[in-house]
């Protein structure tokens, strides 16, 4: 497994329970970014040793098993699936996802807002592993008695959708700590091999990267929000739900805009939504798309796709350049590897 472009060297000796746990060669895993995930950037990170991820929340079952199936042909390396597990995110039930994906053939599936324990057995049946995101260190445990084979400990950095109140730095040793048998893997704040590096050295077994795979050339998003994520600054992220269209009462981190400024001006905290009901974009078919939907800016929308929410975590101030996502994997584990052997 890997792509011509891995560092073997650098792969060799990244090796975690997480690595080993996945088969993969780096502990890196591509954060499931809703409609930003596709089969060419799942595959392009699998083929380059990482773990790939595809979101199926938001996918009806006949998209779910086309997205799954591509990327089975595209790569032989790993990947898996993300589901939600609120029912307000979605119109496919869980248990469909989960049943379609098996049938499918994955074997990796992580779980988020909410409780992956009554799907364990079911995949564990078939071999799979199971993966649940947690905020704290109660809830990792929780998860681990349940079954769950790996936690990912979201701190409150990340971009999208947030689980956690608690910044990843302090939240990733309380969750190792709480689960010491259990792969942690940490997620929130990460753009780079140094940072991966903490938090390896905090004792978690991996990263869970978003943002920074926004800005690859595989991923399926529109380009001016791609832009705007390479010029953010870290101050230009903003915690709250206020996009709640289709996801309500979900707190999020996303990139300023004119939309976000004018829900701050209004003064009226989570309450207010200035211009709600505006219709701002539209998707290829002509579907209209309303300013505070939670609908990210694809490629094929039009109209002014940056007053949709720019999803986006406290990392996007590390996110500069555009490279293909196998690169991209090479490089994160070249630094990782080079600031963990760093004289200090």
């Amino acid at each position: 497994m890997g792509g011509p472009s891995s560092s073997r060297s650098s792969m060799a000796r990244l090796s975690t329970p997480l690595t080993d746990l996945l088969d993969l060669d780096v502990p890196i895993v591509q954060a499931p970014v809703g409609s930003a995930t596709c089969p060419a950037l799942a595959a392009a990170v699998a083929d380059a040793g990482a773990l790939g991820m595809l979101a199926v929340t938001w996918r009806d079952e006949a998209a779910t098993r086309e997205a799954v199936a591509e990327t089975d042909r595209r790569t032989d390396g790993a990947f898996g699936v993300n589901v939600v597990v609120d029912p307000d995110a979605k119109t496919v039930p869980t248990e469909t996802h989960v049943d379609i994906c098996l049938e499918e053939g994955v074997d990796v599936f992580s779980f988020s807002f909410g409780d992956a324990a009554p799907f364990v057995e079911r995949i564990h049946a078939r071999g799979g592993v199971v993966i649940q995101t947690v905020g704290s260190a109660g809830a990792a445990s929780a998860a681990v008695d349940a079954g769950v084979d790996v936690v990912v400990a979201q701190g409150w950095e990340a971009g999208g959708h947030v689980q956690s109140e608690v910044a990843t730095l302090p939240l990733v040793p309380r969750v190792v700590d709480a689960v010491p048998d259990t792969p942690v893997v940490a997620a929130g704040g990460i753009a780079d091999g140094r940072g991966i590096g903490a938090v390896l050295t905090l004792g978690a077994a991996g990263a869970w990267l978003g943002t920074r795979f926004l800005a690859t050339t595989e991923a399926r998003v529109h380009r001016l929000y791609r832009q705007r994520l390479l010029d953010a600054a870290e101050t230009e992220t903003v915690y709250a739900t206020l996009f709640d269209e289709g996801w309500p009462e979900t707190p999020h981190r996303v990139v300023e805009n004119e939309t976000v400024r004018a829900w701050q001006a209004s003064g009226d905290g989570e309450t207010d939504h200035p211009g709600a009901g505006d219709v701002v974009a539209e998707t290829p078919d002509g579907t209209p798309v309303r300013r505070y939907e939670d609908s990210l800016a694809v490629p094929e929308m039009r109209g002014d796709v940056t007053e949709l929410p720019l999803y986006a975590g406290q990392s996007v101030g590390g996110t500069q350049t555009v490279q293909p996502a196998g690169d991209l994997v090479t490089e994160l584990a070249d630094e990782a590897l080079d600031a963990l052997e760093r004289p200090r």
